[in-house]
């Protein structure tokens, strides 16, 4: 057997995630669809404590606020050592960006590298959620 088998990594917890680097920009334009892109999104998965790398789609359509984009890597980064399911990192994303913007639409999706041969995708989207 291995000497790495049945190894798990430490990792912090939820608290650990940074909220308070998120800023807004009021925005008074006129209504567009807002694209953030980035494969640069990590977490640990609490039941193996082995990294988890995701591509991160951020959608939305501002009512009065925009996210300034160094506070939202800062963020995003706060999550690296975090130890989060797949399932509730993309919800988490999805509440702070509601919460922080109160957009008029907003869409989340993470794809995760493959983990055991499966890939997996997350999607929150407001407008499913009216429904």
């Amino acid at each position: 057997m291995a000497k790495a088998s049945g190894k798990i990594f430490g990792f912090d917890s939820h608290k650990s995630i940074r909220t308070d680097f998120l800023e807004t920009i009021p925005y008074k334009g006129e209504t567009q669809d807002i694209t953030f892109e980035t494969d640069e999104l990590s977490a640990v998965c609490p039941f193996s404590g082995l990294p988890d790398f995701s591509n991160l789609n951020i959608q939305y359509v501002p009512n009065k606020h925009i996210v300034e984009l160094k506070s939202l890597k800062y963020y995003l980064i706060s999550f690296r050592n975090v130890g989060i399911y797949q399932e509730e990192l993309t919800d988490r994303i999805y509440k702070d960006m509601k919460n922080l913007l109160k957009p008029k639409s907003i869409r989340i999706e993470t794809n995760y590298n493959v983990r055991g041969g499966i890939f997996t995708t997350c999607v929150i989207d407001s407008e499913k959620a009216k429904k």
